[in-house]
């Protein structure tokens, strides 16, 4: 027995592209749809288009034509495009020569002309090129309208599924947005706090620094007032002291005046008497005299002391006003303290919201989590239902090309009887125009008999 050798069970690539061709003409000829109904299509858009245009296309008119098609399906035209292309054509070519060396007409239909592609791969057509556009041809124009048409009435007929997934999307998306808004605006909030709060840290530092060095002052301050007020007490008592000497050094003066005011007539009595009292007074004369004088020293003495009992009344004033002072200042240090008790209460509230605002932040990174599962489920429900969706729409497409069968072996037959009906009334019409002729020449006929028979008699009343 011969050895084969095993055969492969793939066919050959020319005969796969051959069934690849024979199935894309089956479903072309399918989806095909006449001239009329293509062109009745397109003038229920708002288009000026006539069987004429379709079997001569012109390049600019079938241009507007799939810039309508891209407007309503994807909402991108030249006009959305061309930013991005200009912008593109910058980075390319520079600002200054990018509109000499890329025309905005050129450009722009190049950027549309990639996302109609991306459209018409969509829609089945995947042989779209560049040519489609510029040199348009009339069966491939039929072509791709058939297909974009055929879509169109698709994508009418989901309209409801296909709006109910936009809806969703774009709450998600608004919803991500939002978050992401409020998010941003909670860092920004809790920035904000966290650099008040070092302000406040730092006026906090100053006011206790400034706080304990008016302490010391203030101690200080007692400290000498202290001393100052020791001295004015010894001041007060020797003061009190010498005052009291003063007095009674006074009333034995006087008391002495009197005395010798009351033994002056005694004494004028007898001269060695008198001359002796007057050694006597003269001694005690000048006894007080020098008493006097020390009097004198010692009130002078008692005066300066007084002017600095006074200086030092001055500076006690003085040292009063400063305690006042410092006083002031201590009760606007207490309001400070409260102010600064005030601002750690505030600041401990701010840290209590900032806390809070962290927490706030933590549920709502855990509602972002949440929020992206329940998109990533969303998804999956979303890309579950368009495959759904997508087995629905194949199972229309079948649905679709049986009644496209159906309604081509109508359409011949209907075809085959309006020829038979024009030739029966092509046929009708040559009858009638026949029995019209016939009906004419025996009308003719009969006016030439008509007239014979006229003639004939007025032959026979001559004749008679």
């Amino acid at each position: 027995m011969a050895f084969n050798p095993r055969m492969s069970i793939l066919p050959p690539q020319p005969q796969q592209s051959r069934q690849r061709k024979k199935e894309e003409e089956a479903a072309y000829a399918n989806m095909r749809l006449p001239d009329r109904e293509i062109v009745g299509c397109i003038n229920e858009l708002g288009i000026p288009f006539t069987l004429a245009d379709l079997q001569k296309p012109n390049p600019i008119q079938v241009q507007m034509i799939f810039e309508w098609f891209g407007e309503l399906l994807m909402n991108k035209t030249r006009q959305t495009v061309d930013p991005a292309m200009r912008a593109a054509a910058e980075d390319v070519c520079g600002p200054e020569l990018g509109e000499a060396m890329m025309p905005s007409d050129t450009r722009n239909l190049l950027g549309f002309y990639v996302s109609l592609r991306r459209l018409m791969l969509d829609c089945g057509v995947n042989d779209f090129s560049f040519n489609d556009l510029y040199k348009p041809t009339h069966d491939r124009l039929v072509r791709m309208l058939s297909y974009v048409i055929n879509f169109v009435r698709f994508r009418e007929s989901q309209t409801s599924v296909i709006d109910e997934h936009c809806n969703k999307a774009e709450q998600t998306k608004a919803r991500i947005e939002q978050l992401y808004v409020e998010n941003q605006n909670m860092e920004a909030q809790l920035e904000e706090m966290r650099h008040n709060r070092r302000a406040m840290e730092v006026l906090v530092q100053e006011k206790t620094v400034r706080n304990e060095e008016l302490k010391k002052r203030l101690l200080e301050l007692r400290r000498s007032q202290e001393k100052v007020a020791a001295r004015l007490e010894e001041a007060k008592t020797k003061k009190g002291e010498l005052a009291g000497e003063l007095e009674e050094k006074t009333a034995t003066k006087l008391a002495l005046k009197q005395e010798s005011a009351k033994l002056r007539p005694y004494v004028l009595q007898s001269p060695s008497a008198l001359q002796a009292s007057l050694a006597e007074l003269s001694n005690t004369l000048n006894n007080d005299k020098a008493h006097i004088d020390a009097l004198d020293r010692r009130s002078r003495a008692l005066q300066t002391s007084t002017d600095s009992f006074s200086v030092v009344a001055s500076d006690v004033a003085s040292c009063i006003k400063l305690l006042e002072e410092i006083a002031i200042e201590l009760a606007k240090e207490e309001e400070e303290n409260v102010k600064n008790a005030r601002q750690r209460d505030a600041l401990t509230e701010r840290g209590h919201n900032v806390r809070e605002v962290e927490r706030t932040e933590a549920l709502l990174k855990r509602q972002l989590a949440k929020w992206v599962d329940r998109t990533a489920q969303l998804r999956t429900q979303s890309e579950e239902k368009a495959q759904k969706a997508m087995e629905k729409m194949e199972e229309l497409r079948a649905v679709h090309r049986k009644l496209t069968e159906e309604r081509s072996e109508k359409g011949k037959d209907i075809e085959r009887r309006r020829v038979r009906i024009e030739q029966t009334e092509k046929k009708m019409l040559d009858l009638k125009e026949n029995i019209e002729n016939e009906v004419h020449a025996a009308h003719d006929e009969y006016l030439k008999m008509e007239a014979h028979i006229k003639l004939y008699i007025t032959e026979m009343e001559q004749a008679i």
